[in-house]
């Protein structure tokens, strides 16, 4: 029987019924993997249950909004009832600016549209959904050892975007939180990385009215090929990065795709010259 990269690996994937999960999903179900989708659209989840029929044992779905803690911690403790651990955990959960209206890329965004509860909303759901689920899954991680985190933020240009709020600040704030945890859980054994398309990608989050052609977005699957990488043990050791997962080639190896894709999550040049007391802060 041929070993899979991912076999007896178990993941955690929110947003699971979006169109960057479904293709993460296939492909971590490909690797070998079992997992645990978590999405607040039961519709959404019903369907990506038909578009994977074969994988009944391998593939659980559950209803999650990951804006409230709670939820979160229950579907931690349901994921690992039902499959006995988890060794991954992939936020992408999010929501879009089209939470304010379709046409944000043609039109853009002032800070008189944003109302503040809808900026509470996306903090609430696109940063702290990640931070709950990472609180709750690293006691199982740090116990055996072993965990792999991944965070799904966006590129640097859609962050500091003017008029492209709260989406890209709110990214930009997991993006700080993927650099810190890597520092944090590295010596448990667990790394915190980021991936991101690289640039609109073919989901519903670039609506029609965005006015861009769907065959020139990036295609989900393209995400596959870090995450996977990331995900096995030819992993161990990698953390604290960024990915972007269109410069990630198939047919190009490791070191070539790493060479590309592969940079620091969040800004650590711009962290070495501290003005602190003595110098600098203990690590």
């Amino acid at each position: 029987m041929t070993i899979k990269p991912l076999d007896g690996k178990v993941a955690l994937v929110t947003g699971g019924a979006g169109g960057l999960a479904r293709a993460i999903i296939a492909g971590l179900l490909d690797a070998g993997a079992q997992v645990m989708a978590a999405d607040i659209s039961k519709a959404g989840l019903a369907a990506l249950r038909e578009a994977n029929p074969n994988a009944a044992n391998a593939l659980s779905t559950i209803e999650l909004d990951i804006s409230i803690q709670k939820a979160c911690e229950k579907a931690v403790a349901d994921t690992e009832n039902a499959f006995g651990k988890i060794d991954i955990l992939i936020n992408n959960g999010a929501l879009g600016m089209g939470l304010i209206r379709d046409d944000h890329f043609t039109n853009l965004v002032g800070i008189e549209e944003i109302r503040p509860e809808l900026w509470d909303q996306m903090f609430r759901v696109n940063v702290n959904g990640a931070w709950y689920l990472t609180r709750a899954v690293v006691p199982g991680m740090k116990a055996r050892k072993f965990g792999r985190i991944i965070n799904v933020t966006t590129s640097m240009f859609t962050m500091l975007r003017g008029r492209f709020h709260p989406y890209g600040p709110s990214k930009a704030a997991l993006e700080s939180m993927s650099a810190g945890h890597a520092q944090e859980f590295e010596a448990d054994g667990i790394t915190v990385n980021v991936v991101v398309p690289g640039g609109p990608a073919d989901t519903a989050m670039v609506p029609e009215a965005s006015g861009l052609k769907r065959a020139d977005l990036i295609p989900p699957s393209a995400m596959c090929g870090p995450i996977l990488w990331l995900c096995s043990e030819a992993g161990s050791g990698v953390t604290g990065n960024r990915y972007v997962a269109a410069e990630w080639k198939a047919g190009r190896s490791v070191d070539e795709n790493r060479k590309s894709a592969e940079a620091p999550a969040g800004w650590p040049q711009l962290a070495q010259a501290p003005v602190w007391p003595g110098g600098k802060p203990a690590e």
